[in-house]
């Protein structure tokens, strides 16, 4: 299990969303510069993706705004443990912090459901899986109407 400081659990999914979204480190910089005072460096938002910087609330909205996601999925971190300045969290403790549950209450399988739920979702987003999409469409349209259990066609 792999121990993270807060910055880089952030950093990671900045990095991914980015990815995902297929923005170049300049697009991300200059698309903060709508929600901040000044837009971001190439070089700012390639520290931000390594974890070596710190974010104020204003950055994490903006962020969240332009990488179309919301704040907590910019906080997530797998299966890792964070390590904050008191100690190390567990991941089952800080996957809680982020989905509002009381200190007190376990995590159940809802919470694990909304997590799974939110990741199928990007899954389903990525423009891979539309262009996959759109050629399984084309491809039942060429093969023409399916024929029905008992020899008919249906169109």
């Amino acid at each position: 299990m792999i121990t993270l400081r807060v910055e880089e659990a952030i950093g990671r999914q900045i990095a991914r969303l980015r990815a995902e979204r297929g923005m170049s480190l300049t697009e991300l910089g200059e698309a903060l510069g709508r929600y901040l005072d000044r837009h971001w460096s190439r070089q700012a938002v390639h520290q931000a993706e390594r974890g070596q910087r710190s974010f104020t609330a204003a950055e994490l909205t903006a962020l969240a705004l332009v990488l179309d996601t919301s704040v907590p999925v910019l906080f997530r971190a797998e299966n890792d443990r964070i390590e904050l300045p008191g100690g190390a969290v567990s991941p089952e403790d800080y996957r809680g912090v982020l989905l509002n549950r009381e200190p007190d209450m376990p995590l159940d399988g809802v919470e694990e459901l909304i997590i799974a739920l939110h990741d199928i979702g990007e899954v389903l987003s990525r423009p891979a899986l539309a262009r996959l999409a759109r050629i399984g469409r084309v491809a039942d349209q060429v093969a023409g109407p399916d024929p029905t259990p008992d020899g008919s066609v249906t169109g």
